[in-house]
């Protein structure tokens, strides 16, 4: 992913903006998802392998999630100004595994590697109990240089992607975690899971 804009489509994935933070600081590798409310399907299907990622303020609650980013999502919160004309986007994301989760035991596991509650995660994977929780690994990489958007009407409501303009013209991108962290990191969730590793 370094530098380089091939294979990546004009589509975003929707996630919480702390979550979003985190994912391009560093701090986080997954994200946990069943599609959103608004989606066509109701379920919800990896449609592209890279992708930017968008902030979503919407159903942010400082008690959904773990302590230490309690605060972070009070600051983004204090901070963003609903009816916003623009959306700023910082990050692209390369799936690079899509794990379905069916069980409490299983998503129990994963708890030392996400930033949500024990309580939220399990009301995520309960949702429509006969379809999957998908944990999503991601690579992620910076924007030398933020696009802003203009926020169209199609961006808002829970919906998991959105589709952007297709001329987009994105800035270089650069890997928030090393080679070596990277894959140190993955493997460490892919163990707790019992998965080989596939570095």
């Amino acid at each position: 992913m370094n530098n380089t804009n091939d294979q990546l489509q004009p589509i975003a994935l929707k996630e919480w903006a702390v979550a979003v933070k985190a994912l391009t600081e560093g701090d986080l590798m997954l994200v946990l998802r069943k599609g959103g409310i608004a989606e066509e399907t109701r379920d919800f299907r990896l449609k592209a392998p890279r992708f930017y990622l968008m902030p979503a303020y919407e159903h942010q609650r400082p008690e959904l999630l773990k302590a230490p980013y309690q605060d972070a999502v009070r600051q983004i919160m204090d901070k963003w100004k609903p009816g916003a004309e623009t959306v700023e986007i910082g990050a692209i994301a390369e799936a690079v595994d899509d794990i379905e989760i069916y069980d409490r035991e299983t998503l129990d596991k994963l708890q030392d590697f996400h930033i949500w509650t024990e309580t939220f995660a399990e009301e995520r994977l309960k949702w429509k109990r006969t379809k999957p929780l998908h944990l999503l690994l991601l690579r992620v990489s910076k924007l030398k240089k933020p696009l802003t958007l203009p926020m169209l009407d199609q961006y808002n409501g829970c919906k998991s992607w959105v589709s952007l303009p297709d001329d987009l013209d994105a800035p270089g991108a650069e890997p928030v975690l090393s080679d070596e962290e990277f894959n140190q990191k993955i493997d460490q969730i892919r163990g707790a899971l019992g998965q080989p590793s596939k570095s």
